[in-house]
């Protein structure tokens, strides 16, 4: 195994940032060297998980989206209409014709509109209204 050396000022200033940004984790590489910080332990402080990969890691293969299946290219949240209480852009069963919008993923409070690739039939609506989705995540099926 390598030897891995800890720069306790980098692991401050992981830690900052995870307090700063609210988020539960964040991970720092260089090389084939990795540092993980962590928040949200029992004892509330960050946890400090180093990791060293000797041999680069694969990375995971997203999962075969149906054909036809519309997906997220962010991380965000899925609006089915332009507003709250508003018409939905589509529903199951509607014909879309291509450029048409089919959704919204907002996404760092940028609302990114989601298009039909192709005309078509909406098949299958996967998500929900204001639903999480994570990136390649399928939200909706043309047929």
């Amino acid at each position: 195994m390598a030897r891995f050396d800890i720069d306790g000022d980098l692991i401050r200033k992981l830690a900052d940032l995870l307090a700063e940004t609210g988020l539960s984790e964040i991970e720092f590489a260089a090389g084939d060297q990795r540092v993980r910080v962590a928040s949200g332990r029992a004892g509330g402080g960050p946890a400090i998980l180093p990791a060293v990969a000797a041999q680069p890691q694969a990375a995971e293969e997203p999962a075969a989206a149906p054909a036809g299946a519309i997906t997220s290219p962010v991380v965000g949240t899925a609006y089915l209409a332009p507003e709250p209480g508003a018409t939905p852009f589509v529903r199951t069963g509607d014909p879309v014709s291509e450029g048409q919008t089919l959704l919204i993923v907002e996404a760092m409070k940028v609302m990114n509109p989601i298009r039909a690739p192709r005309g078509g039939t909406v098949t299958r609506i996967v998500v929900q209204d204001a639903q999480p989705v994570e990136f390649g995540e399928v939200l909706m099926i043309l047929d």
